[in-house]
């Protein structure tokens, strides 16, 4: 009797693993479920969901490398799209290199010996235009790079190291750049005393982005330090702002649109 027991139970056995086995090999093919995940990116390009589609996409050769067929149009469907995107950037890239075009009509570009990259100068805070004054400098290069430095020019020092801008209730202020640091530089010239200080790598602190928000108010700035200096920011100075801030977005939205370009070209030419 346990004998009987003991067949029964390994007959039974096997007739449950045979069961398992005919399931999973009547189950879908790596090839349909490829073919899934195929429609499924053609459905979200239809709801204009590029990104997720594209995932989907180089999923299939990943996921379901026997999917030979599936994995092919997956690999042609990929090609069309970054085909179509290259277009899409290259419209994109036209429309931006025509308002830096436009931007540029108020600067100037100036490269001495002593720059590594090109300055692009405001008209309306060149040298000549901002002799013998105290105000707020914007800077900018070929890159998009872009500062601001506070310049005084009195008779009595401030030594000041920063500045706040501000309208009644409104203000920004930069950060404190310490006297004696690169940064902040000074100079006599007869009687007048020169001081400069610059807030490079993001050390205006959100004053660039307050002055070209608030340019339409009558801002005022005050340089901090042992002592104080009051000014009212000129319209010239103010607008200076907000088109070297616009122009500093145009030139980096360029260099990463043509980034995008070549690398969707890359892309193209691998088949």
């Amino acid at each position: 009797m346990p004998n009987t027991f003991r067949i029964m139970k390994f007959t039974l056995y096997f007739l449950a693993l045979s069961l398992v086995m005919a399931i999973v090999s009547c189950g879908p093919s790596d090839e349909d479920k490829a073919r899934v995940r195929v429609n499924y990116a053609r459905l979200l390009l239809e709801r204009q969901d590029t990104l997720q589609a594209l995932l989907q996409l180089d999923s299939v050769a990943i996921l379901h490398p026997k999917s030979t067929y599936s994995a092919n149009a997956a690999k042609n469907l990929k090609l069309e799209i970054n085909s179509v995107l290259v277009q899409r950037k290259g419209t994109e890239l036209d429309s931006v290199n025509a308002r830096i075009v436009k931007l540029e009509g108020s600067f100037v570009k100036e490269k001495t010996e002593f720059d590594r990259y090109t300055r692009i100068i405001h008209k309306k805070q060149t040298l000549q235009q901002s002799l013998n004054r105290s105000f707020i400098e914007v800077h900018l290069d070929e890159r998009g790079e872009l500062f601001i430095s506070s310049n005084y020019c009195g008779k009595t020092p401030v030594n000041h190291v920063g500045i706040r801008v501000y309208d009644n209730e409104i203000s920004a202020k930069t950060d404190t750049i310490p006297l004696g640091d690169v940064n902040n530089h000074k100079s006599d010239f007869m009687e007048y005393k020169w001081e400069k200080v610059s807030y490079r790598n993001g050390r205006d602190n959100g004053v660039i982005q307050f002055i070209a928000d608030n340019a339409e108010r009558k801002l005022k700035a005050v340089f901090l330090g042992k002592g104080q200096y009051y000014i009212i920011l000129e319209d010239s100075d103010k607008k200076a702002v907000q088109d070297a801030l616009a122009l500093s977005e145009a030139i980096k939205q360029k260099v990463a649109l043509e980034q995008k370009i070549k690398t969707l070209q890359e892309k193209l030419r691998i088949r």
